[in-house]
């Protein structure tokens, strides 16, 4: 019998909490910037024993925008720039899907949550996570992530109005992934 991971696990979504988002997308390691406080965030979850797993929709994929090689090197070196600042990445788990091609692993669907749950064990109800968007937290809530962390960086403050729009509310609104690291820690 598998025994449900005990570990401590953050969800974080990356375009718009660990780096800067673009509307055209980020499709060169070169386009990619952490946001202020990301890096120290990440190192200080890490060292409070905090397994990390970035959930992320990538339909610049399917778009044709870049290949999965270059998608995988912008990870690759995304990782290696965090891990030089002491945190760490646990996995990444990326849908590559338009919204059209209907599939279940783009958020707000809990489909790219639910893959991390079985590959690692995961019990839901202790994880947080934390995102930019509407999409993040509806896709937390139906996954039965135990707390969702909405940040006003990306698109944070248009997503505060969709989800009071739509009933849905983050457990906690915060400026950016360094404060989301401090309300996950204490």
């Amino acid at each position: 019998m598998n025994k449900k991971n005990q570990e401590k696990i953050v969800f974080l979504d990356r375009d718009g909490v660990i780096n800067k988002d673009s509307p055209d997308y980020i499709k060169s390691w070169s386009e990619f910037t952490f946001l202020p406080g990301s890096l120290e965030a990440i190192k200080t979850l890490t060292q409070n024993e905090f397994k990390i797993i970035i959930i992320s929709n990538q339909s610049i994929i399917n778009r044709k925008m870049i290949s999965v090689q270059e998608l995988d090197h912008i990870f690759s070196r995304m990782k290696a720039a965090i891990e030089s600042e002491g945190g760490r990445i646990t996995a990444i788990y990326y849908c590559p899907h338009v919204p059209e091609d209907r599939c279940l692993c783009r958020k707000p669907l809990p489909g790219l949550i639910r893959q991390a749950q079985l590959t690692h064990h995961i019990d839901l109800s202790t994880t947080v996570m934390v995102g930019d968007s509407a999409k993040d937290i509806e896709c937390a809530k139906r996954a039965g992530c135990g707390k969702t962390i909405l940040v006003k960086t990306g698109n944070g403050a248009a997503a505060e109005k969709q989800l009071a729009a739509a009933k849905l509310f983050p457990d906690v609104v915060v400026r950016n992934l360094l404060d989301a690291a401090d309300w996950i820690i204490n």
